[in-house]
This record gives C-alpha cells, structure tokens and sequence, in this order.
C-alpha cells in the first residue's frame, strides 16, 4: 500500500471498555516487571537514580490505577481539562492518558 493510498479502514471513535482493561492491565503488568526490575538491581545500581525510577514508575501505576476507575465510572476517553473525546489513537498508545494533547501541553 503506498503512502498516497488513502486508508479505507475506520478506527473506532472510542475504546470499548473491554479493550481499555486489557491495555491497561497490560500496562500495569509491564510497570509492575520494570519495578522488581530495579528492586533486584540492588543497592549498587545507583542509588539516586533508581530512586527516582521508582518514583517514575510508582507515579505511572497511580495513573493507572486511575484510569482503571475512569473505565468503571464510564469516563474513560473524556478529556479531564475540555471533556472532549481523547483520539483513540492516543489511547492505544498511552491508554492511561487523562487529557489530550492539547490539554496536556497546557497542563503541564
């Protein structure tokens, strides 16, 4: 297929709630694995950098736990700054997300 070939195919507006768990359960379990991770790497790895991978990582699994809970009261997907729909293709990349790329660059 060329780069000049239109796509035929349609994405979905939004992700069933199905598809979102299992991202994001995917996501958990990914953050989970990178955290024994740096947990096994032990005391000599670099203290003040795996401190703050911890952080990092320990922050994005709050993110997620909270998206988890934006699936179960139907918010999913809304935009938290303009509660406009977040593009699906967002969302399959970063299914945690709360805002959309234009929130975000104002948030933040």
């Amino acid at each position: 297929m060329s780069l000049d070939t239109p796509r035929t195919e349609t994405r979905p507006e939004r992700l069933t709630a199905h598809e979102a768990r299992r991202r994001l359960e995917h996501e958990r379990a990914s953050r989970l694995t990178q955290l024994q991770a740096v947990d096994e790497a032990g005391p000599d790895a670099g203290e003040p950098l795996m401190s703050a991978q911890k952080d990092t990582i320990r922050r994005v699994l709050a993110e997620i736990e909270a998206a988890f809970a934006r699936v179960q009261d139907g918010t999913y997907g809304s935009c938290r700054g303009c509660s406009r729909a977040i593009p699906v293709e967002r969302l399959e990349i970063l299914p945690y997300t709360s805002h959309c790329v234009p929130c975000q660059r104002h948030a933040g």
